[in-house]
């Protein structure tokens, strides 16, 4: 049984926690639900016949919105050798009562997990994955010095890489030279002749080998561990295939010393598979670190140290010390430390290194600066806003790293064969070994040597890190191009991508739009029907209303006070001033309230069709005249949407404007769907009905009104200057507001699954055809047996081509 909390939303009095409790009792495998009404917390008590997303749709369609109280933390997990490691963490902690869910990053060595602290916490967390023969750190412990603790794994892979290949090489030479020189036909020395001296060739071997598995000792630590913990890892098959080598190669040693020099020795086949198992971990650990600049770039933008002001005296301090409501100093050429507004002062700012935009923008009092930008010229002045993990910068790295840490639903199958990979292989390599040993009566020596390349040339490390470096590479390569993919979900669906829905006001036009004609009816002047106009939409956030307001404002009329507001939405709004009630809006409203409209209605027609909205104005039920808003559309609209159209994308724009209006606005950027005269609340219907017909659909909008669309579509994407709302509902956030990221986004995307899918072919590819051949089916046909050597070589090499491969994605240039 699971006990759970949720806090309840959309309740009034406790008539509606009596029907929450009456709706959840019925769901199948609940045994207790007890809504307290004035916590508007659910406690809820339930067997594994229902779900969590069950009881939040069943409460959800009774009219009321459960919330999950579950927290999300990452872990950095140490110990973690491979894809059967990370399986093995995510297996234990999924276990886990109250854990929701639990992905683990092998690339990034991280553990993003959901759960319910009410139920499970962080130290049972730590305890099971502890209790796997892992360590879990808490991630916030671990962010200030994460770059150095790298660095420092890396130079320890290196050390040992040197000494391991410092005892190997001599002892493969040893080894191997003799051989060579007596299939050659060459006479062979007789002080390395191994018989002349065997007993000499042995001890030196021995004496070579056994620095290199000291070395090298924490692949028998962890192998050896997680197999009897009946977890096995790639460690284990390294760990076991080259204990059978040496154990084999001491007790050969042993007869040679008896008098019986018919024995082979794989001393160096130990070695030489540890060594180059070590070089290739460290290649590895160099190539991980590369598809992590991204992030390691974003965190070193921001400076170390600020100038502020505080109670009149200048000082420098840590950039972690300053404050909200810190005055800020930033000469030109400095980094600006935090986000803020300015007070004093006016510059240019470049941003591109947050958001791809190469021309300074201009800077004067009032206006928002972002931290990690550069002054240009000009001292400026201005009040800390946000700081810490609050600025624009830490959000971004958050989300950049949250997307590398996510999973995409093409590694579903690498992770479900990366969790039986190890035991199959220990089973193969067994049968294999018994096979050659018993039925075709080969030497012991020989099922030994198929027993190690078995298991040495098997590599689940390629499975596990096929998907998550591409991802990595692909978001942080978006982060740098000013596209912020939240997901590894929303990266794999970007490509599949046929329709994109382009909302029109702050989209494709810049949402900035001026007034261009006044049209009256009655006696009333321009500059009165403007005046009243104006004072209607001093309340209103609607951006052709606050054209209006702007229009007024410029001539510099006074606003005339209002008695009552009262928007309408998607028609317009009602007002009361001085007794007289005001209608604003669109043809609709007008025609809903009865307003006669005489000719204006073609006066209207006009205008829509020179790409103008009309708004009409009425007094006490009669027409008083028309305010035409025009908005530009942005310079780069028309060359983005033919873009995605070349990629053979349909492009279809939605609107609540009239359709004249959102034609005119169509034909001059090249779209032919135009979805017009659409209330807010209908957008999402509007996105359903495409996905409806088989289509996949992406939005891209900026206003909260967009926010329900966002979240219906397939993947929504959200304008960087538009509203939080909007980008919290998102999937890809494109910081430079600039249409031609759509197509952006939707190739990187195509680039990466691509690059994940040659990836998962390859390591597929290299095991399914690996492993037989290690087994000896080609030795069999009269073919060659692998020696182990060459399998350790080939093992190294997969892994680095898989991360090499995805490296290749560094080098993405937007078409």
């Amino acid at each position: 049984m699971t006990t759970k909390t949720f806090q309840i939303e959309g309740m009034t009095c406790s008539a509606c926690a009596k029907a929450v409790e009456r709706v959840t009792r019925k769901i199948n495998g609940v045994e207790e639900a007890n809504v307290n009404y004035a916590t508007e917390k659910l406690n809820i008590t339930f067997n594994n016949e229902t779900s969590i997303s069950e009881i939040q749709a069943t409460v959800e369609k009774a009219g009321y919105k459960a919330v999950s109280l579950s927290v999300n933390k990452n872990f950095k997990i140490e110990g973690m050798t491979c894809a059967a490691c990370s399986g093995a963490v995510e297996r234990v902690t999924r276990k886990l009562p109250g854990v929701e869910e639990s992905n683990v990053n092998l690339a990034t060595e991280k553990l993003k997990i959901k759960f319910d602290p009410e139920v499970v916490s962080i130290k049972d967390i730590k305890q099971a994955i502890e209790k796997a023969g892992y360590k879990a750190i808490d991630e916030a412990e671990v962010q200030a010095d994460a770059v150095d603790h790298k660095e420092k794994e890396i130079q320890t892979l290196y050390k040992k890489s040197v000494w391991s290949s410092v005892f190997a090489l001599p002892l493969l030479i040893i080894a191997m030279v003799p051989m060579i020189l007596e299939y050659a036909g060459v006479i062979v020395p007789t002080y390395i002749s191994p018989m002349v001296y065997p007993r000499t060739f042995a001890v030196i071997q021995f004496v070579l080998c056994v620095p290199v598995i000291i070395i090298c000792f924490n692949y028998y630590k962890v192998g050896f561990r997680n197999l009897f913990k009946l977890s096995p890892n790639m460690d284990s098959l390294i760990s076991v295939g080259t204990t059978a080598a040496f154990l084999y190669s001491f007790y050969a040693a042993y007869e040679i010393f008896s008098g019986n020099v018919d024995f082979e020795m794989y001393f160096e086949a130990t070695a030489v598979i540890l060594a180059l198992i070590t070089i290739g971990k460290y290649m590895e650990a160099v190539s991980k670190g590369k598809t992590s600049e991204a992030i390691k770039k974003l965190i070193g933008l921001a400076p170390k140290q600020a100038n502020i002001v505080r109670d009149g005296v200048e000082m420098q301090i840590p950039v972690e010390d300053v404050e909200v409501g810190d005055i800020v100093i930033v000469k030109p050429g400095e980094k600006l430390p935090v986000d803020g507004v300015v007070v004093e002062g006016t510059s240019s700012i470049d941003e591109s290194m947050l958001t791809g935009e190469s021309i300074p923008v201009e800077k004067n009092v009032g206006s928002a600066v972002i931290g990690a930008s550069i002054n240009k010229n000009g001292l400026i002045k201005y009040r800390a806003t946000k700081v810490g993990k609050d600025t624009a910068l830490a959000q971004i790295i958050k989300l950049v790293e949250d997307a590398q840490g996510s999973k995409a639903p093409i590694a579903r199958l690498a992770d479900i064969i990366s969790g039986y990979f190890v035991p199959i292989v220990i089973g193969l390599a067994l049968l294999a070994t018994v096979v050659w040993l018993f039925v075709f009566g080969e030497t012991l020596a020989f099922s030994i040597s198929i027993f190690i390349a078995v298991l040495i040339i098997a590599c689940p490390c390629a499975l596990g890190l096929a998907t998550p470096t591409a991802i990595m590479v692909g978001t942080g390569k978006g982060a740098q191009h000013g596209v912020l993919i939240k997901s590894g979900v929303a990266l794999e669906t970007a490509h599949k991508i046929q329709t994109v829905v382009l909302d029109k006001t702050g989209t494709i036009t810049e949402g900035k739009p001026k007034v261009t004609n006044i049209i009256t009816a009655t006696q009333i002047s321009e500059e009165e029907l403007l005046q009243i106009a104006a004072s209607c939409e001093k309340g209103s956030e609607h951006p052709l209303g606050e054209a209006i307001v702007k229009a007024a404002e410029e001539k510099g009329m006074v606003m005339l006070p209002v008695d009552k507001f009262e928007a309408i939405p998607g028609h317009g709004i009602q007002i009361q001033m001085n007794s007289k009630s005001i209608l604003l809006g669109n043809e609709k409203l007008m025609r809903d309230r009865q307003v006669s409209l005489g000719d204006a209605s073609e006066k209207a027609t006009q205008l829509a069709r020179e790409g103008k909205t009309p708004m009409f104005v009425a007094f006490d039920g009669q027409f008083a005249g028309i305010i035409a808003v025009a908005d530009t559309v942005k310079a780069s609209s028309k060359e983005a949407i033919s873009k995605l159209q070349k990629m053979g994308i349909s492009v279809a724009m939605i609107t609540g404007d009239n359709r004249q209006t959102a034609e005119a606005i169509a034909r001059e950027v090249g779209i032919d769907t135009v979805l017009a005269e659409v209330l807010p609340k209908d957008k999402a219907n509007e996105v359903k009905k495409l996905q409806d017909a088989g289509r996949k659909v992406a939005m891209v909008g900026d206003g909260i009104n967009d926010a329900p669309a966002l979240a219906q579509a397939d993947v929504g994407m959200a304008i960087g200057s538009g509203t939080d709302v909007a980008m919290e509902s998102a999937d890809i956030v494109l910081m430079k507001s600039d249409l031609k990221d759509v197509a952006t986004a939707i190739q990187l995307s195509r680039k990466t699954i691509a690059n994940i899918k040659q990836n998962l072919f390859w390591a597929f590819a290299y095991n399914i055809l690996g492993i037989p051949v290690a087994m000896g089916v080609l030795y069999l046909f009269g073919g060659p047996l692998l020696n182990p050597i060459i399998a350790a070589l080939a093992m190294s090499f997969s892994s680095i081509s898989v991360l090499s491969n995805a490296l290749r994605l560094k080098r993405f240039k937007p078409l």
